[in-house]
């Protein structure tokens, strides 16, 4: 049997943490898919192409990986579609266990062939989360110790943009 997961997130942008997150999926599972959510009660930096083209960049060597972009419905269903039983979602903290727990119990209502997997990154990675990342690098902060080069190339760009914007 083929084991098939998706780690599913707004990932805006992708952090060191999420690599990390995916690696550990990646002993775990023949094949993952990285599912770039659309979430409306979010105004996400970067645009979904640019979330697809970043961690496409960043995830270039891995064979067993692709990237998908879910616009709208729900996460079941999508993970029916594909084929994949099991969910991937990364865990920092108590208050991410909580959301996350009460999504999973859904989801396994909605689909009860998909299991929740629980990753915990890596220590170093804990405290950090994309909505920190974009905060720190908007304000002139050096956030590449957490982020690909890639992304921190973008993060610039990004922060070159609004300050002309601005001026």
């Amino acid at each position: 049997m083929k084991h098939n997961a998706i780690y599913p997130g707004t990932f805006d942008p992708f952090t060191n943490g999420h690599l990390d997150v995916l690696e550990r999926a990646l002993n775990i599972f023949e094949n993952v898919i990285i599912v770039i959510a659309e979430n409306s009660q979010k105004s996400p930096l970067f645009t979904v192409a640019e979330r697809q083209a970043m961690i496409t960049e960043v995830i270039g060597g891995y064979s067993n990986l692709s990237v998908e972009v879910l616009r709208e419905g729900l996460l079941a269903d999508y993970a029916r579609k594909v084929g994949a039983n099991a969910i991937v979602r990364g865990v920092r903290q108590v208050k991410d266990f909580e959301y996350e727990f009460q999504m999973s119990l859904l989801n396994r209502h909605l689909y009860p062939e998909v299991t929740t997997v629980f990753l915990m990154p890596n220590v170093k990675y804990t405290y950090i989360a994309s909505s920190i990342i974009r905060e720190v690098s908007m304000l002139g902060g050096d956030v590449s110790k957490f982020v690909h080069p890639c992304v921190m190339e973008m993060l610039n760009k990004k922060r070159m943009e609004r300050t002309e914007h601005q001026s």
